[in-house]
């Protein structure tokens, strides 16, 4: 039985994966393609947006382009494994003063000591491989809670949509999940690539996802959002991106509280 309709039969005894996962993202440090492969079948039927690399330097390549909510590395890799890689990771985030990022250990053998050796490394649980369905959502439930909801600040209160008003715009209610699961895979890669944009004082490729960011805000009538990417997208045009990357930062903090707001609806 091929995989994919492993996971679909597994996923049916369960009830729908929280809401918030799909503003959440997974970063899979796995060597073998097979587990790669049964890594991202899984995540993606639970909601969650998921990059697979093949070892410890490519994690760390991931971790300087993007941010994650998770890990879940396998303990053995060529070139650097888990153990290095959490390390890794743990000196970064306190060099950075970056929040902590949970990881899950895998491992194929899991023998007297890995355990021990895993938390000297800095790695929160390790499970064993091939790791079931069942047993990776209950780890996530642990790992992703469900953030408390902060409501739009005051002004947003008229500008931000509503699940009524989405409704009266798309119809029903099936709808709206649809085009909100699209929203949210979309403005996840945009924002990411921002990110990067950002970072490498990439003009071009700045002004290129904020424009689609700005295109799914217009599509979700998210007015404010929508006219302070564009106000954005003019003066980078203007007077550069340098000059202008507090309020790019700024606009992406307000990304990711609308999108926050949204998982709510």
């Amino acid at each position: 039985m091929l995989p994919s309709v492993v996971v679909s039969q597994e996923l049916t005894r369960f009830s729908p994966p929280p809401g918030h996962w799909r503003l959440c993202s997974v970063l899979v440090v796995e060597d073998h393609s097979t587990y790669r492969t049964m890594m991202d079948l899984q995540l993606q039927k639970l909601g969650l947006a998921c990059q697979l690399v093949e070892d410890g330097q490519a994690a760390l390549m991931a971790l300087a382009c993007g941010r994650f909510d998770l890990i879940i590395s396998d303990c053995r890799m060529p070139r650097m494994d888990g153990y290095a890689l959490t390390r890794a990771i743990r000196r970064r985030e306190r060099a950075l003063g970056l929040a902590r990022v949970p990881i899950i250990a895998l491992t194929g053998h899991l023998e007297p000591g890995t355990w021990q050796r895993c938390r000297e490394a800095g790695m929160d649980t390790c499970l064993s491989k091939p790791l079931p369905l069942g047993r990776l959502r209950d780890e996530l439930e642990r790992w992703l809670p469900a953030r408390q909801a902060l409501p739009p600040p005051e002004r947003r209160l008229a500008t931000w949509p509503t699940r009524a008003t989405l409704m009266d715009a798309f119809g029903s209610a099936q709808m709206v999940n649809r085009m909100l699961d699209s929203l949210f895979a979309e403005a996840r890669k945009d924002s990411a690539a921002l990110t990067r944009a950002r970072m490498t004082l990439d003009v071009g490729l700045t002004i290129d996802h904020l424009h689609r960011l700005v295109g799914s805000f217009a599509f979700l009538g998210v007015t404010d959002l929508e006219a302070s990417g564009k106000g954005l997208i003019d003066d980078i045009r203007a007077s550069g991106l340098v000059s202008n990357i507090s309020r790019l930062e700024a606009f992406q903090e307000d990304l990711t509280a609308c999108l926050a707001y949204m998982g709510t609806l």
